[in-house]
């Protein structure tokens, strides 16, 4: 055996150490932290010629016994060989069907069936965002002699509703979906931190637990406040807008840039509240501190002159407050040419990194659609 073989030729203990787990020098023992049956008929193998698979033992494990010693497939006699090939051919399947499913889920461009699926998908999330919609129209609505808190619960009357059934047959199809991608995934922690399964499990939890706050509330008068938080839950299915991102390198583009460019944005950040603490204390000074005669009330405290500032460095410009006193409009036109400026700074990175990212996605997409139309001709 090769391992042995080296085992023979080293000259010091750190050469020994690189060949086997453990040292004894005293009593001059290795140790090799591997499974001891199966070493027996490895070395049954040496003394005899012959190589068998270790009975009940798996014969992928006992496969990876054997390339550790150092020998190969073509060593097992021609019964075991058999026996190695087909559970190797059974396990390639099972795996190149796992990453086929795991491709079709997450890469709706790898395939017909992934753009099929994706397809699908994209109908459920548009339907679901227009019975959203529509569920707060006047007409769609309860009756009004029903409060607020009973429109939001889920009765068993408001799932027998069309929009209730809509609604549950999306959740049906989201959570299925989610399911599967879990199923299929390589790394189970890496999929729970990504951001667009994250975004999944948001739009998908605030039903289950609308449902179930429902059932344990009932018709008890204390518990019903809680329809508040149950509508506010059920608006949370905006977040299914953002599924889209999954089939669309638009919004891919967007998250990669904003997960690339965090720093330019933070920079952004610092840069708009310096510029509004400054103009927000000068604006409430000169428009209420200086002149007790001509105080503008809009302008009463700092935080109120925070949102005339906001709204002006972004020159918006809502027109609910403004400066009356000319000290205040030279200020306000400082203010909006400042906003100019400093909205202009980061800009140039971020949009380099926008034009980066959607080449990379295009890039990545152009690649799968190489393998979809091979996989049609074919």
């Amino acid at each position: 055996m090769r391992r042995v073989s080296r085992l023979h030729g080293c000259l010091s203990e750190q050469d020994v150490l690189e060949v086997c787990d453990d040292y004894d020098r005293e009593r001059n023992e290795y140790f090799f932290d591997r499974h001891s049956e199966a070493f027996g008929f490895i070395m049954l193998y040496v003394r005899h010629g012959h190589l068998r698979f270790v009975p009940h033992m798996c014969e992928l494990s006992f496969y990876n016994e054997m390339i550790y010693w150092g020998l190969e497939g073509s060593h097992l006699d021609y019964c075991c060989q058999r026996r190695l090939d087909d559970r190797m051919s059974e396990t390639c399947t099972y795996y190149a069907w796992l990453e086929r499913m795991r491709r079709t889920f997450e890469e709706p461009t790898s395939s017909v069936a992934a753009q099929v699926l994706a397809t699908v998908s994209i109908l459920f999330v548009i339907v679901s965002m227009v019975v959203l919609c529509a569920s707060t129209l006047p007409e769609w609505r309860a009756p009004e002699n029903r409060s607020m808190e009973e429109q939001s619960r889920y009765t068993a009357e408001s799932v027998r509703e069309p929009s209730g059934i809509i609604e549950a047959i999306c959740i049906g199809w989201f959570t299925a979906e989610c399911i599967v991608r879990f199923i299929v995934s390589k790394n189970k922690c890496e999929f729970v931190r990504r951001p667009l399964n994250i975004i999944d499990l948001l739009a998908i939890t605030p039903y289950y637990i609308s449902v179930l706050m429902t059932v344990f509330t009932g018709e008890n008068s204390q518990l019903q406040r809680a329809g508040v938080t149950l509508r506010v839950l059920r608006m949370m299915r905006i977040f299914w807008v953002i599924k889209l991102a999954r089939h669309f390198i638009g919004l891919q583009t967007l998250g990669l840039t904003l997960k690339r460019c965090y720093r330019e944005m933070v920079m952004l950040l610092v840069f708009i509240c310096v510029a509004m603490a400054i103009f927000s204390a000068l604006s409430q000074l000169l428009e209420n501190g200086l002149d007790l005669g001509t105080k503008n009330k809009d302008y009463a405290s700092i935080p109120a002159a925070c949102w005339w500032v906001i709204i002006s460095m972004t020159t918006v410009g809502y027109g609910d407050m403004c400066p009356i006193t000319v000290p205040g409009r030279i200020l306000g036109g400082i203010c909006v040419v400042s906003g100019i400026v400093l909205l202009a700074l980061p800009i140039t990175f971020i949009y380099h990194s926008f034009v980066q990212c959607y080449h990379e996605l295009k890039f990545r997409s152009a690649r799968y659609s190489r393998s979809l139309s091979a996989e049609f001709l074919n």
